[in-house]
């Protein structure tokens, strides 16, 4: 007996190119440093903006608007900086568009709830992997449970976290669509597979940095908990300045790292 098309989706589009690639876009006119940071900071990086610590280069589209594509540093030093929206299939289609404009080394830094109570607010996590329950991935890479990162990339995380003092953690990260539907059932299996954090893109960035053949990793801070029978949300978006601007540092001491 056969299963149903319906039980194999989402389906795995396979290796061949797409009707639509990020490389027919217009904005593949523009070329990038190879090396970038995702931040997933907004009020970071218009402070950086409004300082003139960065410049815009170009923006990204999308039915939100534009999406502002910025530089920091010169010569080597050169790297690229833009939000990268939220969501693994956002996140993914700006990864992608990053990509065709050049870019080859990525690090992406952003927050995650803890499935760990112990992993304080602000604590560095590094994921050496993570467990696909989002849909992006699986256009990019075959069935499977969990993506990795880079280990190139990771290294030099741990390297910047080493030369700055920054304790870390590594371990499982689990990516999901619909963080309104972390039920206690589903956190409960995530924490028995060893998963120290909860996001909705590692999984998915994973998989285009695989497909497109380019070197990233992720960092993460620790933020709100979801590990006990209430959330607690620890004022981990609006509290914690000290530690997302640590985190930007340490994302950009580590793609200037990658070559």
């Amino acid at each position: 007996m056969t299963k149903s098309r319906e039980s194999l989706l989402p389906e795995y589009a396979g290796t061949g190119p797409a009707i639509i690639e990020p490389s027919q876009t217009k904005a593949a006119r523009v070329r990038l440093p190879s090396r970038a940071v995702l931040c997933f900071f907004g009020d970071v990086l218009k402070k950086l903006e409004t300082r003139k610590e960065i410049t815009v280069v170009h923006h990204l589209t999308s039915e939100m608007g534009k999406h502002p594509i910025y530089t920091l540093g010169s010569g080597k030093n050169r790297i690229a900086l833009c939000h990268p929206g939220l969501g693994a299939s956002m996140t993914a289609a700006f990864m992608e568009e990053l990509i065709a404009l050049g870019v080859k080394h990525i690090i992406a830094c952003g927050g995650a709830g803890v499935l760990d109570k112990n992993l304080l607010p602000g604590a560095v996590i590094i994921p050496t992997g993570a467990i696909r329950d989002e849909g992006t991935s699986f256009h990019y890479q075959p069935r499977g449970r969990i993506n990795r990162p880079h280990p190139h990339a990771v290294a030099a995380i741990k390297l910047a976290c080493k030369h700055h003092g920054t304790p870390f953690k590594t371990g499982l990260t689990w990516t999901t669509d619909a963080f309104y539907r972390e039920t206690p059932r589903k956190i409960r299996s995530r924490k028995r597979e060893g998963c120290l954090t909860v996001e909705m893109e590692a999984a998915a960035f994973f998989a285009v940095a695989r497909f497109r053949k380019i070197v990233f990793a992720q960092v993460l801070y620790a933020g709100d908990d979801v590990s006990g029978s209430e959330w607690d949300a620890r004022r981990w978006a609006t509290n914690r300045p000290t530690e997302r601007q640590k985190l930007l540092l340490l994302a950009i001491d580590a793609v200037r790292r990658l070559s």
